[in-house]
């Protein structure tokens, strides 16, 4: 058995594998590969065509008339999954190429066009076989040709059989396909699993927000409809009727930011991205805020030096509108939420920092989760939409908190290194 597995052979096997797998890579890569049928036969043309030409140029062995290696492996393969067109290519190079290195010889001819034509024909019926029956059907087929056109050669061109040619053209080459084709029926189920689990993920996500949405807007227009309902059945004084319509527009506010929250979180990611002064987008969320602040009695304050990022301005804001109104909420009456901005090596870090109620390792944890919010009647849809801007501006966050001590929430983005236009340092807002 050591005489006939060498090195040469399993320098063949590997040629063959790796051609494989740089295949799937390839085709994994790219979506037009996968929709594309005459760009998916020339890349599997040139990763069958590759090991063909290494197995030509590193043989196993060279006897009188014959030189052998494992050349029909990629030249079957190619053919079974490609067809009449790939199989046709394939074997013009590998005749032009055995003739180039080793001189022309009939048998060569006839043993490997024997093989294209039965490949080339069972082509269509092997690619709609499961992945079983393929593994089957690619190693008996494999071992069938080998036999047809042994007794070809033996016949019409007195070809004399010795053992190593059994042993390395009949028996290693179905054993051989049976492999190549395990590995490439498996690396195939994986591209394709993958992509079904991204769509059922992606599914499972938005059956999650409808169902949060629909409940969460469900509530408010439920007070709405009672209290209308409540004014048409009685008579009612005008103040009672004030303090209804009130509550109800105070209701309808409510579910049209929760609808606000759910576009803007299933808004494509901008294409167009541009430079952006960090401090004069926060400058801008704060004073947006600081009614909001003055209103719950927290002090917001602002420390900024001058720092300039790659994003959307309109996403950026949105995002720490986000966040700064979370912090104030979640700061009671005399606290304070400061946020500053700081360049970092080469990266831009943006804190807000609150006195409020703190989180929990757990609600840390499932900070931006949809149905998760630490206020009584909120959503999570903020923190969610905040998180997912962070990300598309390629972003990053961290939190530390500590229960009734507060909050500090630290984003970090890479930072822009051109046309950064020139700031005054030291600037502060409040």
């Amino acid at each position: 058995m050591g005489t006939y597995i060498n090195q040469n052979l399993l320098n063949n096997l590997f040629y063959i594998l790796t051609s494989m797998f740089v295949y799937y890579f390839i085709y994994d890569q790219r979506k037009w590969w996968k929709t594309n049928l005459h760009q998916q036969q020339w890349l599997l043309i040139i990763c069958t065509a590759v090991p063909l030409l290494l197995c030509m140029k590193f043989p196993i062995y060279i006897a009188k008339d014959c030189v052998h290696d494992l050349r029909q492996i990629p030249f079957l393969i190619g053919t079974l999954y490609g067809g009449w067109f790939v199989g046709s290519v394939l074997l013009f190079i590998l005749l032009a190429v055995r003739f180039f290195f080793y001189g022309f010889q009939p048998i060569t001819v006839a043993v490997y066009f024997t093989m294209f034509i039965i490949a080339a024909w069972a082509s269509p019926a092997f690619r709609r076989l499961n992945r079983t029956d393929k593994l089957f059907a690619s190693m008996w087929l494999t071992l069938l040709l080998d036999i047809l056109v042994t007794v070809i050669a033996v016949v019409f061109f007195d070809f004399q059989i010795i053992d190593s040619y059994i042993f390395d053209f009949i028996l290693i080459p179905p054993l051989a396909m049976l492999f190549v084709v395990y590995i490439m029926e498996t690396l195939k189920d994986a591209i394709v699993m993958r992509s079904k689990l991204v769509k059922v993920e992606k599914m499972e996500i938005v059956s999650q927000l409808a169902a949060s949405i629909s409940h969460e807007v469900r509530n408010p227009l439920t007070v709405v409809k009672g209290f209308i309902q409540l004014m048409r059945s009685q008579p009612i004084s005008k103040e009672m009727q004030e303090r209804y319509m009130h509550i109800a527009l105070e209701e309808i506010d409510r579910a049209e930011t929760i609808i606000n929250d759910y576009l803007t979180f299933a808004k494509p990611t901008p294409k167009k991205a541009e430079p952006l002064i960090v401090e004069q987008e926060l400058e801008r969320v704060v004073h947006l805020l600081q009614p909001f602040a003055r209103m719950n009695g927290v002090h917001l304050v602002g420390k900024c030096q001058p720092c300039s990022i790659i994003g959307n301005n309109e996403y950026f804001r949105q995002c720490f509108l986000n966040l700064l109104k979370n912090s104030i909420e979640a700061t009671p009456a005399g606290g304070t939420v400061t946020v500053s901005c700081y360049t970092q090596g080469e990266h831009v870090v943006v804190t807000i920092a609150d006195t409020g109620v703190g989180m929990t390792a757990e609600q840390i944890s499932r900070f931006g989760e949809p149905y998760f919010s630490t206020k009584e009647k909120g959503t999570g849809l903020g923190a969610m939409v905040a998180v997912k801007l962070i990300e598309t501006m390629k972003g990053t966050w961290h939190i530390e908190s500590e229960v009734h001590k507060g909050t500090t929430i630290t984003v970090t983005f890479p930072e822009a290194r051109k046309a950064e236009p020139k700031l005054d340092s030291g600037s502060k807002f409040s």
